[in-house]
């Protein structure tokens, strides 16, 4: 018989996923991800369906564990995880840039995290199905990868994703006062709200840095 909890991030990840809007100190464990790699403009129609592929893999999982019978040890259903990005400028533009971003030299990987009971076989199964049933042109970009963040700084940034600077320097200024170093200008991003839906100056997003240790 299948449990009947439901693994809910927003109550029992907090720390993870809902920061407070002031700086933090926190160590990411491993966790299993879906991610795609991408360039470019995240305002393209390239990034959107980055994006929409991620979910049909992620949803895929999801809802074929609700239907069948036999599922992994440890199962619990789950809410989908928020997505993610990890953020960078291409190799290029670290030569020549002059203190402003080009949007269309950045460099991600866009991800969703999965539960530690969904294996590498199961995901390959479910990437297969969704290619028969909602083809497209990307989905062989998805890849299922495990990553380890360790210590970080990380804070709620409430706003435009082009203000993010203001909070990247107050995070900055945390690290020095703690006497740490932030390890590069990569960055991760954790969205929390839905661009489509939700006012600019309301968006909510989780941003993270990691320390060198």
């Amino acid at each position: 018989m299948k449990p009947t909890v439901k693994h809910e991030w927003r109550k029992t990840e907090k720390s993870i996923y809902i920061p407070k809007n002031t700086p933090e100190l926190i160590t990411i464990p491993k966790f299993k991800y879906l991610s795609i790699h991408g360039e470019g403009n995240p305002n393209s129609p390239l990034f959107t369906e980055h994006i929409q592929a991620l979910y049909s893999v992620a949803y895929a999982i999801k809802m074929t564990l609700k239907k069948i019978t036999t599922v992994p040890e440890n199962y619990t259903d789950w809410t989908v995880y928020p997505l993610e990005g990890i953020w960078d400028i291409s190799e290029s533009a670290k030569k020549n840039y002059k203190g402003v971003l080009n949007k269309d030299e950045l460099v991600y990987n866009l991800m969703i995290r999965q539960p530690e009971f969904i294996a590498i076989d199961f995901f390959n199964e479910m990437l297969e199905l969704t290619k028969k049933k909602k083809p497209q042109r990307i989905l062989d970009q998805i890849q299922f990868t495990e990553i380890i963040e360790g210590p970080c700084i990380q804070m709620l940034h409430v706003g435009s994703y082009d203000n993010e600077i203001k909070t990247f320097e107050q995070m900055e200024a945390f690290a020095i006062s703690k006497n740490l170093k932030r390890k590069s200008k990569v960055h991760k991003e954790i969205y929390l709200s839905d661009f489509r839906k939700v006012a600019e100056e309301k968006l909510k997003t989780v941003l993270r840095f990691q320390l060198e240790i």
